[in-house]
């Protein structure tokens, strides 16, 4: 099982070696994306995690007990429908092809797993229709 997720750390939470306790203890495998970690502050990191489906689920288990809290990936990114005109402005700088476009039907489509949350697309979109809301 492989997910993309974001990880929210609150005050008291950033001087742990979570990360570490999810390769040691649950056999998980990473990949950092991104990553904002600030001292005494709130921080944030998106993760791609892979492993066995058990692991993975007590590895999350395990960050919810910490006060780590743990949402996927495509809650906080989004594209607004009815804003998009399919320019396709947003697949030339989208390297890991989350933004594509279907050649059948001439529309940008959008793949949450591909996403790597760079925000690439937000800055070149000429009407505006990505959206992130990392905090």
């Amino acid at each position: 099982m492989k997910k993309r997720i974001i990880l929210r750390f609150k005050r008291n939470t950033i001087d742990q070696p979570v990360v570490y306790r999810l390769v040691k203890d649950f056999d998980l495998v990473f990949n950092i994306l991104r990553a904002t970690i600030l001292p005494r502050a709130e921080s944030m990191m998106v993760m791609e995690i892979e492993g066995a489906e058990d692991n993975f689920n007590k590895g999350i288990e395990y960050l919810r007990h910490l006060d780590v809290d743990t949402e996927p990936i495509e809650q906080d990114i989004s594209r607004d429908e009815t804003k998009c005109v399919h320019c396709g402005v947003c697949t030339s700088v989208c390297a890991p092809e989350a933004l594509h476009i279907d050649r059948n039907t001439m529309k940008v489509e959008f793949n949450y797993e591909r996403c790597v949350a760079c925000e690439l697309c937000v800055r070149v979109c000429p009407v505006k229709a990505m959206n992130v809301f990392f905090e």
